[in-house]
């Protein structure tokens, strides 16, 4: 101890300065360029590449080749938080117009989607057929935690254009929907393509989960809102309790529906919308929404950072047929595909333009890619994952940056 130096600047702390320092950075500097946050998403990305060369053992012992399950636990808690949250948001949900796009883009964009990101990799990348479908599965899904700036805001607030209404409504169902075309990829990955399997998979991971996904969600949420707002009468918790129990609601909704083998994705959002109908003007609303978004935005920019650091390794495994196929998906497959559902609702065409368009991927590839990595011994895992990172920086960048104005625009222009 005496040998010691005083000042020996520890690695560890040094490491902890520094990412405090990129977080109020990464929040801070984007008032300079648009007086917005979104960009904030691409800084902590563009910073956590920073970090690797400052620091080179964060990358290599976080490297998603080699440490998948860690990428799978931390992005699927950064996920249900968001997908729980964005459920309290939703004011209005009992106008079937208001849902006729999403479900038009849940049921038309992402199987269009998932099938052409499948053709390209196996067409232009020499994927197996099994491997492309579970990167067209992976890549599928809008994501809710980064899409923030183009949902809906706060509960009670009002607002809700059908352009932030619908993106805000997408992601909130399309992650967990898009989770059966993974388990038929890593099914495919192991069994092969066969009429029996093909039947198993429509019974169980289609119809039974997503049946018991919705079921468990509402029953949480019912409960949790009697716990909450009505029982005992008078002395209600919600007037007391704090934001922690949209943790707690998290975690006891996603626990009890995965052993029941439903999705927890699609029943933390639905826990959340029917939470947010009992006692649907309580000021508590708004209490549980600021916790959670505090919590998702500190797991997000955690993620992001260290993702980040992880690029430069990643980006050796990256060829010209992967990076096309995270541009294609961004700039062709997700436009399109989101038009062509779009069509018939009524939408103006600059609204079916913006959402065609924002489909912001994001923490919900990391988990499924997680996901698959810590099931199945993936050929070729390398290049996935830095299919998912290009995606990704990609999205942030080109989406962070203007989905904002965009939005706000269209906005003001349906006001007028």
């Amino acid at each position: 101890m005496k040998d010691q130096p005083f000042f020996d600047f520890s690695s560890y702390h040094l490491g902890m300065a520094l990412v405090g320092a990129v977080m109020i950075a990464a929040f801070w500097l984007p008032r300079f360029l648009s007086g917005r946050e979104p960009a904030a998403s691409a800084l902590l990305i563009l910073f956590g590449i920073a970090i690797h060369w400052i620091f080179p053992g964060i990358s290599q012992a976080l490297d998603p080749r080699q440490a998948p399950l860690f990428w799978e636990l931390a992005s699927e808690l950064a996920v249900i938080v968001a997908l729980f949250g964005t459920g309290i948001r939703i004011d209005n949900v009992t106008d079937y117009r208001r849902w006729r796009p999403t479900i038009r883009l849940l049921a038309i964009a992402m199987p269009i989607t998932i099938a052409a990101v499948a053709f390209m990799g196996f067409a232009f990348a020499g994927m197996t057929l099994a491997g492309a479908l579970l990167l067209g599965a992976v890549l599928a899904p809008t994501d809710p935690v980064l899409a923030g700036e183009v949902q809906v805001g706060p509960p009670t607030e009002g607002g809700e254009h059908p352009v932030r209404f619908t993106l805000t409504t997408e992601a909130g169902l399309n992650d967990g929907l898009a989770f059966p075309f993974v388990y038929l990829g890593l099914l495919a990955g192991t069994t092969g393509f066969s009429a029996a399997m093909l039947g198993e998979w429509l019974l169980l991971d289609v119809l039974y989960r997503i049946a018991v996904g919705c079921a468990a969600g509402a029953a949480v949420g019912w409960v949790l809102g009697r716990v909450l707002f009505v029982i005992p009468r008078g002395n209600v918790l919600a007037d007391t309790a704090s934001g922690l129990l949209a943790i707690a609601g998290v975690l006891l909704c996603y626990g009890m529906t995965e052993l029941a083998e439903g999705y927890g994705f699609i029943a933390c959002f639905v826990a959340g919308v029917v939470l947010r109908r009992v006692e649907a003007e309580h000021a508590f609303h708004g209490q549980l929404h600021g916790f959670n978004e505090a919590i998702e935005l500190a797991l997000t920019a955690l993620l992001l950072m260290l993702i980040g650091a992880t690029f430069p390794r990643l980006f050796v495994e990256l060829d010209w047929a992967h990076a096309a196929i995270a541009l294609g998906l961004l700039f062709v497959v997700r436009p399109l595909a989101g038009w062509v559902s779009l069509l018939r609702t009524g939408l103006p065409q600059a609204e079916r333009l913006v959402i065609a368009f924002y489909g912001v991927r994001g923490i919900g590839s990391i988990y499924y890619l997680g996901y698959a990595a810590s099931h199945l011994e993936l050929v070729n895992e390398g290049p996935l994952w830095a299919t998912i990172a290009l995606t990704i920086l990609l999205s942030t960048m080109v989406h962070g940056f203007t989905a904002g104005p965009v939005v706000d625009h269209i906005v003001r222009h349906r006001q007028r």
